[in-house]
């Protein structure tokens, strides 16, 4: 589907706008095209400041970014490197998959041994070993860790009843309370082993995505779809529901930026399309929070989480402008690009002020924030 079939079905559907040109679409200013080689100068030295902090002050000698963690943080600095362009035979690189095979069990698992996160990890880990894999060298882990993803999931084995709010879901590990962070971790994993929008086990995630949208429908019959009816996504409708953003009055759980574009994102994977009420609604909801100075609902707690869920789902939606609700025309990629390179460190680094869920530790920030660049090219 094309940007601007995709645009006009989105608007018509969701704005109600009739024939002519969409909003969301702009040409190329003059001013714009004078800066692009600015732009792009930008660009580049940020993301080798990045990678040049990560080689020389990031990377242990066994490889590893940020070992204490385990996997994770490896696997996803080793994903946001070679999206970036370069080559799984880079020595940075390199050492950093040598490390990862380090974690490969025959179960499939790409994780710490005894670890309680083992979807976390091994999404993460197939995701780098994917990026790796131009020439094959992966393709047999990559297999085992798709059958073992799968075997986690929530109603896999027919143990889970549909009607279940843990259906379909993913969690950090076999049951463990699915979310949907891990949840859609998990989606862009099956998406990066080969599986499509139809793969059952993604059409059972679809389910689960969907009840953690703040919007009662046919997919969602939640008792909180009703109490905070705004469109937007919440961490978990499983286990009595949690949000990070916390309770409304009301007794909803509310909404926040980071699982909104998680949510928007994991939809789009799953082949929902742009006429759909939950993608409308979602987008409204973006459109009522566009924000880029914190995490929407949550401050600056999870911020560089946010950026890299911000810039995937609005690149998966086919934006390249978007229209917030008071008429601000965003180029979201420029702007993103802009609020990174201010936070940009004069080591090259990024870092959270907001330790929370280990933002204060630069290899993990800096991963968050070039895997977000990765999708604003100027």
């Amino acid at each position: 589907m094309t940007t601007r079939i995709f645009f006009t079905g989105l608007l018509v559907g969701a704005l109600g706008l009739g024939s002519g040109l969409p909003p969301f679409f702009a040409e190329s200013s003059p001013a714009a095209e004078a800066n692009e080689l600015d732009d792009q100068q930008l660009y580049e030295q940020m993301v080798t400041r990045a990678i040049d902090y990560l080689a020389t002050r990031g990377q242990a000698e066994d490889g590893s970014f940020s070992s204490f963690a385990g996997p994770g943080v490896t696997a996803l600095v080793t994903k946001a490197i070679l999206q970036h362009g370069r080559s799984p035979d880079d020595p940075v690189v390199a050492r950093a998959l040598a490390h990862l095979e380090t974690f490969v069990h025959p179960d499939g698992g790409i994780n710490r041994e005894g670890s309680l996160y083992r979807n976390y990890e091994t999404s993460l880990g197939v995701m780098a070993f994917a990026a790796a894999n131009e020439d094959g060298r992966y393709q047999e882990v990559l297999d085992r860790a798709d059958a073992f993803l799968k075997g986690l999931q929530w109603g896999a084995d027919d143990d889970t009843d549909p009607s279940d709010f843990a259906y379909g879901g993913a969690g950090y590990g076999r049951n463990a309370r699915p979310d949907l962070s891990n949840t859609s971790f998990f989606i862009e994993a099956l998406k990066a082993t080969g599986n499509d929008a139809d793969s059952e086990a993604i059409q059972r995630a679809l389910v689960f995505v969907s009840r953690t949208q703040n919007l009662e429908s046919e997919h969602n019959t939640t008792p909180f779809a009703t109490k905070n009816p705004d469109g937007g996504f919440y961490y978990t409708p499983a286990a009595g529901g949690s949000s990070q953003a916390g309770e409304t009055p009301a007794g909803g759980l509310r909404s926040y930026g980071s699982m909104t574009y998680a949510g928007l994102k994991s939809m789009i994977y799953a082949g929902v399309g742009p006429d759909d009420q939950r993608v409308q609604a979602a987008v409204e909801w973006i459109r009522a929070h566009y924000d880029l100075e914190s995490n929407p609902g949550m401050g600056d707690s999870g911020l560089y989480y946010y950026y890299h869920t911000f810039a995937k789902a609005l690149d998966a939606m086919g934006f390249d402008e978007f229209v917030d609700r008071d008429g601000n025309r965003h180029d979201w990629r420029a702007e993103l690009r802009a609020a990174l390179a201010q936070r940009q460190q004069p080591d090259g680094s990024w870092a959270n002020e907001n330790p929370r869920w280990l933002e204060g530790d630069a290899s993990l920030s800096t991963g968050y924030a070039l895997l977000a660049l990765a999708y604003c090219r100027p």
